[in-house]
């Protein structure tokens, strides 16, 4: 029976990791992987931009897709009719509302893994988030640490060392603006 899963962690908890190796053990199997990602993550050279990268190393070719994408039509043109098909989506936090709904309607038919962060970095749900929350058959968090060794849970954007819950919602950066930490760290670092 297909389904919707939500994979989520913090920043730096192995999402992407989790994402390329859950698309080798179905490889493994010989069923055809639609990998994809929202245009929206350009982090790296354009090359990269077509690449879902891991902190860890691993990589590998994605389709990359705007927010005006309709999911059904990305499947349509990727799929294989003699094969067994599923679709991985990485960042899928910045999915719109809709794209989630159409990857639900496509979990009736494949199984649909959505890899991505829960939360901004002011602890609010992200839109594609929100909607995965509401529609996924299964709900998976990586565990991640804080610096306290306590479960981290924020995506704290720092300045300074200091967190922030200023700016656009969307900045993308790797660990040199973002920390992961628990609720009391940032809570007692936004104090200071």
């Amino acid at each position: 029976m297909s389904s919707l899963t939500f994979t989520y962690g913090v920043m730096g908890s192995s999402k992407s990791a989790q994402a390329l190796i859950t698309r080798f053990n179905y490889m493994q199997k010989g069923i055809n992987v639609i990998l994809a990602k929202p245009s929206i993550d350009n982090r790296g050279d354009s090359q990269d931009n077509r690449c879902i990268r891991s902190r860890i190393g691993l990589s590998a070719e994605c389709i990359v897709f705007d927010k005006n994408a309709d999911m059904q039509t990305l499947y349509d043109k990727h799929y294989i009719v003699t094969k067994r098909n599923v679709m991985i989506i990485d960042e899928v936090q910045f999915c719109t509302t809709e794209q989630i709904n159409q990857l639900k309607t496509l979990s009736k038919h494949i199984d649909v893994h959505c890899y991505g962060l829960k939360t901004n970095f002011r602890s609010e749900l992200f839109e594609g988030s929100k909607r995965l929350v509401e529609l996924a058959d299964t709900l998976e968090n990586i565990p991640h640490i804080c610096r306290c060794g306590n479960h981290a849970i924020i995506n704290a954007r720092m300045i300074n060392g200091v967190p922030t819950i200023d700016g656009e919602e969307i900045h993308i950066a790797g660990d040199e603006s973002y920390e992961a930490l628990c609720y009391d760290c940032w809570q007692k670092l936004m104090k200071k």
